[in-house]
């Protein structure tokens, strides 16, 4: 193999050849200013036993929420009983629209968003208070939490919870092997959790401050903050709770409640216990296998507005303890799956990033729960897929798209 003639290289090989063997190897630079800004990607394909879980609890949510808002529309919504049906449900098919749309989309483009998402969040939450008792920021039972824009309202306080989850994954996958330090691992994400639950304190908006603080602590756990830093903060915080108590007046609109708490059926004079006690009564009612769907007692103007928060006493009323409990296991399995999907994540940003979201999930489920059973003070907490609230829920269901993008590039076995 001499040769070495026009057409064949010394080596035997036609000189053609190589070339088109160079020109695969080296991508077009079409190709790749193509590959690296693409935003949507169908990858590995999402995960289905993740998939099917929304759909079955968002399915399950519309139709007890359906069963328990029907008595309070038709009497307050001029005779009109599938009014939050109707409105929710229009929302529940876009926010599935978008969650398919959002499982196509790279989530690791959200590197870019998060510093301006919590820019957006701090201007949100400082609106909530220089606007406050305007028709934008209107007194709600002595709270802040709504923001009307037009025909859209929505409580900034949802947006904090993901631009939280979203920031802390973004600084911590950057600086994952310092964050056993205290300038890499600690005053970054204090100072950031401190000023955004600040802010929704101020809105008198507990159930969304503690949660805030609580995903702050699971984003910081997982990120490998050492232990001892939460031993310092939690004895911070409570000295900080025993002098706000003691000697402001902070949270004095709070303090009803916690004495309201530890006797509804006696509680001290001016202190209205109303809804606990006729959840309690929702509750007991059910008993092992419920009353039947639709057969409620207390949602017929008893349980003051039971689409809302208070949702899950009316599905023990009606679907009894064995209901209640496959809807806690379907929970269950969402934030096991979840989890399993986000922990097997390619890198730490996505493992982060879905943890978070999928730890939103259940602390909301079980603080709502230990709301509605009087475990904890009454606070405002909603039921993922259940409570009526179209803008909650089409985030919700954004989010959950998130996670599903993230189980596109999981190292998890598709079904």
């Amino acid at each position: 193999m001499a040769r070495t003639d026009a057409g064949v290289l010394q080596g035997g090989a036609p000189a053609g050849q190589e070339k088109e063997k160079a020109k695969r190897k080296k991508p077009s630079v079409i190709k790749r200013v193509r590959k690296k800004f693409r935003v949507f990607s169908i990858r590995a394909g999402m995960d289905l036993p993740l998939f099917f879980l929304i759909l079955v609890l968002l399915t399950i949510g519309l139709v007890m929420m359906f069963s328990a808002s029907y008595p309070y529309a038709y009497y307050y919504m001029d005779g009109d009983s599938y009014y939050f049906i109707r409105n929710q449900a229009i929302f529940a098919v876009l926010g599935v629209a978008i969650m398919v749309a959002v499982s196509y989309f790279d989530y690791h483009h959200l590197h870019k968003f998060a510093i301006p998402l919590l820019i957006v969040t701090y201007i949100f939450l400082v609106m909530m208070l220089v606007l406050k008792d305007t028709s934008l920021v209107p007194n709600i039972k002595g709270a802040y939490r709504w923001l009307y824009i037009g025909p859209i309202n929505f409580q900034p306080s949802e947006v904090a919870k993901f631009a939280l989850i979203l920031v802390f994954s973004h600084l911590i996958s950057l600086n994952f092997d310092k964050m056993s330090t205290f300038r890499y691992g600690v005053l970054p994400y204090v100072l950031i959790l401190g000023s955004v639950a600040l802010l929704v304190v101020l809105e008198k908006h507990m159930s969304a401050t503690l949660i805030i603080l609580m995903l702050g602590a699971v984003m910081m756990f997982v990120g490998g903050v050492r232990l001892r830093w939460f031993g310092i903060a939690m004895a911070v915080l409570a000295a900080a709770a025993v002098y706000l108590l003691a000697f402001t007046d902070v949270f004095s609109y709070a303090m009803n409640r916690v004495y309201g708490w530890l006797d509804p059926f006696n509680p001290p004079e001016g202190v209205d216990t109303w809804q606990t006690r006729q959840s309690l009564m929702s509750i007991g009612s059910g008993g092992l296998l419920g009353l039947g769907l639709g057969q409620s007692r207390q949602k017929y103007l008893y349980l003051p507005e039971p689409q809302n928060d208070f949702i899950f006493a009316i599905v023990c009323e009606e679907l009894g303890f064995i209901g209640a409990l496959i809807i806690i296991v379907l929970f269950a399995m969402l934030v096991w799956r979840g989890v399993v999907v986000s922990l097997k994540a390619k890198d730490k940003f996505g493992m982060l990033l879905g943890v978070g979201l999928t730890f939103q999930i259940g602390l909301q489920v079980v603080l709502n729960i230990m709301v509605i059973t009087n475990t904890i003070p009454n606070t405002g907490i909603s039921l993922p897929f259940f409570s009526y609230g179209g803008t909650s829920l089409v985030m919700l269901l954004a989010e959950m798209g998130v996670v599903l993008s993230i189980s596109r590039n999981s190292a998890i076995e598709k079904l």
